[in-house]
């Protein structure tokens, strides 16, 4: 089944991407949940056009996503918790903590479009964050987990 999405979604596609999936997983959650419509030949022809004429706010907005990715790759974001024995915190590191973290230095990220390798991070150390912010602009984030000194 071939479908337009309306909204982002996770491992699929992006906001008016034409995708492709099985019938079930359209017909029953995409479609009644408002993430797609189905990909007509005059639903097409609309999105083209709508294409065309985003394509220049598009520009703008990818170039103010790049200045923002300079700005967060130029941080020294540093994450203190408590750890034990070993270097192992008490509780993790999740991109909810780094969403934080990019909040205190002036940066505002939704944590949504933050991603922490294997999801949460355990030791203390140096580790590296995605950071998402616009379909086509991905920047790494660098930050340290350190120990809580009290």
């Amino acid at each position: 089944m071939e479908l337009i999405l309306k909204k982002d979604v996770e491992n699929l596609g992006f906001i008016d991407d034409i995708v492709e999936v099985k019938n079930g997983y359209g017909r029953n959650y995409l479609i009644p949940q408002g993430f797609a419509v189905l990909a007509t030949v005059s639903a097409k022809k609309v999105l083209a056009e709508n294409l065309k004429q985003r394509a220049f706010k598009e520009q703008k907005v990818v170039n103010e996503a790049n200045a923002q990715a300079e700005k967060v790759a130029a941080l020294e974001i540093k994450i203190t918790a408590k750890s034990g024995a070993g270097n192992k915190l008490f509780g993790s590191i999740s991109n909810v903590d780094v969403a934080e973290a990019l909040g205190k230095e002036g940066v505002s990220i939704d944590k949504k479009f933050i991603s922490v390798p294997g999801g949460t991070i355990k030791r203390l150390g140096s580790y590296e964050a995605s950071v998402r912010f616009h379909r086509t602009v991905i920047s790494k984030v660098a930050f340290d987990v350190v120990a809580d000194k009290a």
